[in-house]
């Protein structure tokens, strides 16, 4: 035994070095292979996975969409819900407010994928006034009506989202009560309870789109004649008035979201029976933000629960002003 050792040894020490580093070449190659793939042309959670733009009608390969702009150093793509639902209404009414300020961030880059056909994406874009590229805005609107997407991108599935048993329907009532969602009911009741510490200024901003379109509740704040807020009757509330986000305030505007977004628009923005076999009335939302000049996530968000969506004031915290 110790006479092998004593020749393997002689032949370690008389292997050419060409051999040596063309075996240590090939015991690294899958970590070569994986960082190629990390840090290649696309998003590695995302890449090679397709969304329709509204637009264009083409496929767009998500994953180039992040890394790749022409633009800036910086991209942010949401990843929503079917039309009517709370998550992809707010994701829709935050972006639509937020915007400006992300741009000031090197963010000149934004897409949105809505789990819905085309004209439900049109329809609810239309009904927030967010500025998309069908009508020469800035966000790419794209469509992914299974929710493909969101599912590679890691987003939460819901309660019971294998039990092809259960009706829909009733897995999503058991999400409002928390069940796969652990965040709904914090979310729901922190819009009633308010917040003293931290702002929320596009509540106000998405609440007085819905009064100019004719909205209800329509006597939270007060227009003028041009549109533009001159009263908030939040702000008028003794002591709690003073918050940084006012009790009522976000409750107010979600029940003008759902009675005359969700509700009176089920119809148009209901998910089509394809999408409810794939699970998009429990699947949830999320967000990324990719700087490709870092090749680098700087921001990422899953929503934990039904109107739980990424709180944007955080974004601006993580992403600096350029």
């Amino acid at each position: 035994l110790a006479c092998s050792k004593l020749v393997s040894i002689i032949r370690i020490k008389q292997t050419p070095p060409s051999y040596i580093i063309i075996m240590r070449s090939l015991l690294l190659l899958p970590a070569l292979l994986a960082s190629t793939l990390q840090g290649g042309n696309a998003f590695a959670p995302l890449a090679g996975v397709s969304a329709t733009s509204v637009k264009s009608n083409e496929n767009v390969d998500l994953g180039n969409f992040l890394k790749t702009n022409d633009g800036g150093d910086k991209t942010m793509l949401v990843l929503g819900t079917y039309a009517a639902d709370f998550n992809a209404v707010e994701y829709a009414q935050r972006l639509r407010y937020y915007m400006p300020e992300l741009q000031k961030r090197g963010i000149s880059k934004f897409g949105i994928v809505l789990n819905c056909e085309a004209d439900a994406a049109l329809k609810l874009v239309d009904l927030v006034d967010l500025p998309c590229d069908t009508s020469d805005g800035e966000v790419t609107l794209m469509i992914d009506p299974t929710g493909q997407a969101g599912r590679q991108f890691g987003v939460g599935t819901g309660w019971r989202s294998d039990d092809e048993e259960m009706s829909p329907y009733l897995k999503l009532f058991g999400m409002l009560f928390g069940l796969g969602a652990w965040a709904t009911l914090p979310a729901v009741i922190g819009g009633y309870i308010g917040n003293p510490f931290t702002a929320q200024p596009w509540i106000e901003d998405a609440m007085a789109v819905g009064i100019r379109k004719k909205r209800w509740p329509d006597n939270g704040l007060e227009l003028n004649d041009s549109g533009d807020v001159v009263v908030n009757k939040f702000q008028e509330l003794p002591v709690v008035g003073e918050w940084k986000r006012r009790p009522l305030e976000l409750a107010t505007l979600r029940l003008q979201n759902m009675i005359d977004i969700s509700i009176k628009n089920w119809k148009e923005l209901a998910p089509k029976d394809d999408a409810l076999k794939a699970g998009v009335l429990t699947q949830l939302g999320g967000c990324v933000v990719f700087d490709s000049t870092k090749d680098a996530v700087v921001f990422e968000w899953k929503d934990p629960g039904i109107c739980a969506v990424a709180n944007f004031e955080n974004i601006l915290e993580k992403v600096p002003v350029v």
